[in-house]
């Protein structure tokens, strides 16, 4: 059937491709995807396999050490890559090689490539009986043993030397393996020399780049290195012994007399990559593709790629001397030379291909450019029908994407490390969309189409092609790699299937599979994705899980130092986007025993990350907070614990020492305006103390002010920080009441200056006139502006008493009822309008009535009467006037049905609805006020005190949970009354058995009930399934099955993926 490869024999000599006749491979096809659909989604098939092979092969279970949630994933996904791809066999084989690179520590044995065989075919057998002809089912027994086979040969082949270039790498480079499995710097070298570690981070080659950041790279590609950069290297290698691969590298480059060559520092940068996807032979295409990109960039110097390998081997040899025979020879020269003959390539191609891509697109009118777009589209859409369901944006969306696309097929060409990094960032946000990458083909199909229509010039679509290719497969890998199982719950936001996925996670690493997820420099995180895509109830899973203390015998394990570490600006962001979470964000951050000791209980608040940023400053949480204003987030017990520890030990201080000024002017105020008695009869020293406490008022109170006020307003209008009254800009910071106020009563002390009566009296200070003498007011000019001069006063007391109302934060009570009176007040404002209105109507009505009564001729006094009237204040006297008119009489007993018993108990009842609704969170908005205050008061608080405040509180001690039971630190720990929040259940999840980081926590049967439901559901799915063949060729075609199928008991109608699988999908 195909070749040496047959359906009973697994044949491990050789690895070639698999070519099968074109209607076995339709079936073996069709078949692969009725079986996807027999569950509801690909979890249930994934998992209907899993079991099957499970229970096929008892002597082969000790090899299922992953979850069986992932690993069932990782058998459908890496069964559906094969048979997906079986219709080209040059993209199967690179398939099969990679899945059998991944199976390399793995024991495959023709026996057990046999046994699972056998199971994959029976379950297809009895699943899909109909389709399952002898031909089709023979033609899926040859493609596993083929896959099998290669497992085998590739095992054999190349296991050896793949681990001696793992193993010497990590050698040379300094690297041990953690007990989490993770690869960290081997700190059992450490260099006191701060030279030695400034070297580490500098460039590793003649000043080029390393792989550490992205502006150095960018850096070598330009080649522009100062002279005294490199005199310091060259001093710092002297000073010191390379212990890196890169450093002896270069120190070996110089020695060897290739330290001009700037093309290796290129390669230096990737080599690090390409030996750790030396088993992938996609990504290691990919990394060579990429670096021929920048060597073409390489100016000053012909490249020969030999001249890096001879520095390479002489570089390993030096730092692996101990291990080093000649099987690392051979396994680094065979690197080598499957690096060289991939670079090799394309080498002296992308600065044409560049050129004539280049020209081909400027070339392009604004109708060839529209043409393209659409085409695109169409080309797509009629190879893959699916894609319409992804593509819903607008036209001149697509039409965007499509011009983006084209952009980037030239800039690869003349910035690859940028379009690198811009593609991962892409890619990752794909993960988050749920975009299949088994459309990524077609596109490129119907792009590279359409511009071979178009062009007509070869080098340039050779171009095309090529470039959009590469793009294609960074994207394609980087959504491969990003797509966990994590992700794949958020896009379906399951809390279930989220719980069910971090189960899967070593307990060293199970914060981080929710926190971020990296693929190369890019990240992402799961969290933030959760909380921006409105996946609330995963983004609540998440935090929940993340905020729960386990632990075992040697440590406990609790996210919250890891997930701020990670998002600084949680807070800031659950605010903005999921304020509902807030409450279970903070109720994780409390936690209280179950035991109490004299009737009194411990609780620790984890406050830590809350009260102090990565840098130890005061962090913002309670500003970010106060901004929202929910009164009733913040009287939860973690921010008033936070708030009320700031404001009576720190802010609190700051807070007085700042109103202390305000307190003394008003005081000095008061004593130069309404203290001493009339001005005719003052003394010439309560004169002289009048004068002085007007020249404070003027001098010290009054002119910080006008500073103020004029630089604030500069800076805002430089900044526009502008805000908009009616139609006139005004300065942003005028948005508060308080500094409307402040202006209010800096331009109130102006006009007092100006209409000053002391100052109008220089020069007449002497006379014959009642209060003569030094400083007086009463000379003829201060009398004729003593009451101009008294009414501004009379503002500026109003509006220094109302910058003391901030005084009110220290008592929360108070506080409480000033805020009341605030939010009341704004019914008296609607009565006194209504009551207004009500006046002038009746006014204008008594005026124009005829009569004789001569309190009502005019409009002023008709309208002071009738307040008058209102006020209680009208003379009884006056009414028997009134009662000889009758018709002025029924208007007057009008007005006071309006006014008096209307308007009165209208206001009188929006009152008290004001004052129910507001009374309800009146502690909340006290603390929003002192919150508020807090915030402002803090930029004041000096360094030293702040630093002293912190370590007070010792939140870098472990908080202890019990008598001996040394806890976590970041707490503050209090004792609160038993009875206060009973607590029944340990709030700490402790578990036996391993203790090691990277096993994973033993299941915990949250939801049993539940999930017996699901698990009947199933089986009852499952057997309608297998019964509906049998009634079919009894009787035709079943309802039932179609039953089953289309309502799937109720359960299964769910999105497409489960789970979505791991990086490198193992079958």
């Amino acid at each position: 059937m195909a070749g040496i490869y047959n359906a009973t024999e697994v044949t491990d000599q050789v690895f070639e491709e698999l070519h099968l006749p074109a209607e076995i491979v339709q079936g073996i096809q069709t078949v692969w995807t009725g079986f996807l659909k027999t569950g509801a989604t690909r979890e249930d098939a994934g998992e209907a396999l899993y079991s099957a092979v499970f229970d096929a092969a008892p002597s082969l279970q000790s090899l299922f050490k992953t979850p069986r949630a992932v690993m069932a994933m990782r058998f459908i996904n890496g069964l559906t890559r094969i048979m997906s791809s079986l219709d080209d066999p040059t993209a199967m084989k690179v398939v099969v090689e990679t899945l059998g690179f991944q199976h390399l520590e793995l024991e495959v044995t023709i026996p057990r490539v046999a046994i699972f065989r056998d199971a994959i075919t029976d379950l297809l057998q009895v699943e899909l009986m109909d389709l399952m002809s002898t031909q089709v089912r023979e033609g899926l027994q040859t493609v596993l043993n083929y896959v099998g086979g290669a497992y085998i040969y590739i095992r054999v082949k190349y296991a050896e030397r793949l681990r001696i270039l793992a193993s010497s790498w990590a050698t040379a480079n300094n690297r041990r393996t953690t007990e989490n499995g993770e690869e960290v710097i081997n700190t059992s070298m450490e260099e006191s020399d701060e030279s030695l570690k400034k070297a580490r981070k500098a460039t590793a080659f003649r000043g080029g780049p390393t792989s550490g950041s992205k502006e150095e790279r960018q850096h070598t590609g330009s080649g522009d290195h100062s002279s005294s950069d490199s005199a310091d290297m060259v001093r710092l290698r002297r000073q010191s012994v390379p212990t890196t691969y890169n450093e002896m590298f270069a120190f070996n480059a110089a020695v060897m007399g290739f330290g001009d060559k700037g093309w290796m520092g290129e390669v230096l940068v990737s080599f690090d990559a390409i030996v750790r996807n030396v088993s992938n032979s996609t990504r290691l295409q990919e990394e060579c593709d990429v670096l021929s990109l920048r060597l073409a960039k390489c100016k000053g110097s012909s490249i020969n790629l030999n001249e890096y390998k001879a520095v390479m081997l002489a570089t390993l040899r030096s730092l692996v001397p101990k291990d080093w025979n000649s099987q690392h020879e051979v396994s680094w020269s065979w690197l080598w030379e499957n690096v060289e003959r991939m670079i090799g390539a394309n080498l002296g191609k992308p600065a044409v291909q560049e050129r004539a891509l280049s020209k081909l697109l400027v070339g392009f009118d604004e109708e060839t450019r529209g043409r393209l777009r659409r085409e695109i589209y169409t080309t797509f859409f009629t190879l893959a029908p699916a894609g319409q369901d992804y593509f819903k944006q607008s036209t001149t969306r697509l039409h965007f994407i499509a011009d983006r696309i084209v952009a980037m097929t030239l800039e690869i060409y003349k910035d690859a490390n940028k379009m690198v990094e811009d593609i991962s960032a892409m890619g990752l946000r794909h993960v988050g969309y749920g975009i299949p990458t088994d459309l990524f083909g077609p596109f490129v199909t119907a792009c590279v189409k359409v511009m071979s229509n178009i062009a007509n010039d070869d080098i340039a679509n050779e171009a095309y092609r090529w470039s959009l290719g590469l793009v294609s497969r960074i994207l394609t890998r980087v959504i491969n790699e990003g797509s966990t199982i994590v992700m794949r719950a958020i896009n379906q936001n399951s809390a279930k299937q989220l719980c069910k996925a971090v189960s899967c996670a070593p307990r060293g690493k199970r914060a981080m599979w929710m926190l971020n997820i990296q693929v190369g420099t890019q990240s992402i995180s799961p969290l933030i994705w959760a909380i921006e895509t409105g996946s609330l109830e995963s983004a609540k899973a998440i935090i929940t899980d993340l905020l729960t203390i386990r632990a075992d015998r040697d440590r406990y394990y609790y996210g919250m130092d890891t997930m701020f570490e990670r998002h600084p600006d949680l807070v800031k962001r659950l605010v903005q986007d999921a304020p509902a979470l807030l409450p279970t964000l903070f109720e994780g951050l409390i936690w209280r025993s179950r035991t109490t000791e004299n009737g009194m209980r411990r609780v620790n608040y984890y406050i830590k990350h809350l009260m102090v940023d990565s840098n130890g400053n005061f962090a913002r949480t309670i500003g970010w907070l106060t901004e929202h204003g929910d009164p009733k987030i913040v009287c939860h017990p973690v921010i008033a614990m936070v708030t009320d520890l700031v404001w009576s030990r720190i802010a609190f201080r700051s807070f007085l020492q700042s109103k202390s000024w305000e307190i003394i002017s008003l005081a000095v105020f008061l004593l130069g305006t309404a203290v001493f008695v009339e001005a005719r009869e003052q003394t010439s020293s309560q004169r002289i103390v009048v004068m002085a406490c007007r020249a404070y008022t003027y001098l010290v109170s009054l002119c910080p002010r006008i500073h103020r006020h004029v630089t604030r307003t500069c800076g805002s209008y430089k900044r526009r920080e502008v805000i908009m009254w009616g139609h006139v800009p005004v300065p942003g910071y005028l948005a508060k009441w308080q500094e409307k106020v402040c202006l209010s009563l800096t331009l109130s002390l102006i006009a007092m200056l100006f209409f000053e009566p002391i100052l109008a009296c220089i020069g007449q200070q002497e006379g014959d006139f009642e209060g003569a003498g030094l400083f007086t007011q009463v000379c003829d000019k201060g009398k004729n502006l003593g009451f101009v001069y008294s009414v501004m006063v009379v503002f500026a007391i109003f509006f220094y008493f109302m910058l003391t109302i901030d005084m009110s934060v220290f008592s929360t009570r108070v506080s409480a009822f000033v805020l009341i009176v605030f939010r009341v007040a704004s019914e008296v404002w609607l009565y006194l309008a209504g009551m207004i209105f009500v006046i002038l109507a009746f006014s204008c009505a008594a005026v124009a009535l005829e009569h004789d009564n001569e309190e009502f001729k005019t409009i002023p006094e008709a309208a002071m009467r009738l307040l008058e009237v209102a006020l209680m204040l009208y003379d009884n006297s006056k009414y028997e006037a009134v009662r000889n008119e009758p018709a002025l009489l029924f208007l007057m007993v009008a007005y006071i049905l309006a006014a008096m018993t209307f308007l009165v108990n209208l206001l009188i009842a929006q009152m008290n609805c004001a004052y129910q609704c507001v009374y309800e969170d009146m502690v909340g908005y006290a603390r929003l006020n002192r919150g508020k205050i807090v915030t402002e008061s803090m930029p004041s608080v000096a360094e030293w005190r702040w630093r002293t405040f912190i370590d007070s509180l010792c939140l870098d001690m472990p908080c202890e949970f019990g008598e001996g039971d040394i806890g976590l630190p970041g707490a503050v720990q209090v004792l609160e009354p038993s009875s206060q929040h009973i607590t029944t259940v340990d709030m700490i999840r402790r578990f036996g058995g391993s203790t090691s980081p990277s096993a994973q926590w033993p299941e915990e049967d949250l939801d049993a009930e539940n999930d017996r439901f699901t698990q009947l559901e199933k089986r009852l799915e499952k057997a309608i399934r297998r019964i509906a063949p049998k009634k079919r060729k009894k009787g035709g075609p079943s309802s039932t099955q179609g039953t089953g199928e289309t309502d799937g008991l109720s359960s299964g109608s769910k999105n497409d993926d489960g789970y979505a699988s791991e990086a490198g999908s193992e079958m």
